[in-house]
């Protein structure tokens, strides 16, 4: 697997797509999805980046290219989480917590989702 980098929110949101949608896709489809809020122009540089970056790859079949992706959503979100946390929560996860959230009141449901999450972590020990 090629060491994994943060995507500019562009190629992002197409991962997403790609993630969302059974593989292989089209470039077609990424762009349907995407609501015609990109170019198409722009969303083939952002599809070729992918590749280049071995996030997807391409095969050619007739006139359309198919995309498979290469890096599963939740190796690409296990990388950013672990980013987020270094940048912001000084690599600690209570402070992550406290300062997501400072100034609103935990629910019982976001108390007992933490207690679920902490249980499940304290089993794999």
């Amino acid at each position: 697997m090629p060491m994994l980098k943060r995507l500019p929110d562009g190629e992002f949101e197409v991962m997403k797509v790609i993630w969302e949608s059974p593989p292989p896709i089209t470039s077609l489809h990424v762009m349907e999805r995407l609501d015609g809020n990109r170019k198409p122009q722009t969303v083939l540089t952002m599809l070729a980046r992918l590749i280049e970056k071995g996030f997807l790859r391409s095969e050619r079949v007739g006139k359309e290219r198919n995309y498979t992706p290469e890096i599963s959503e939740r190796d690409y979100m296990s990388l950013e989480t672990g980013d987020f946390l270094k940048r912001y929560g000084g690599n600690s996860l209570g402070s992550l917590v406290k300062a997501l959230s400072d100034g609103r009141k935990l629910s019982e449901e976001d108390i007992r989702e933490l207690r679920e999450w902490m249980a499940d972590r304290t089993d794999r020990l």
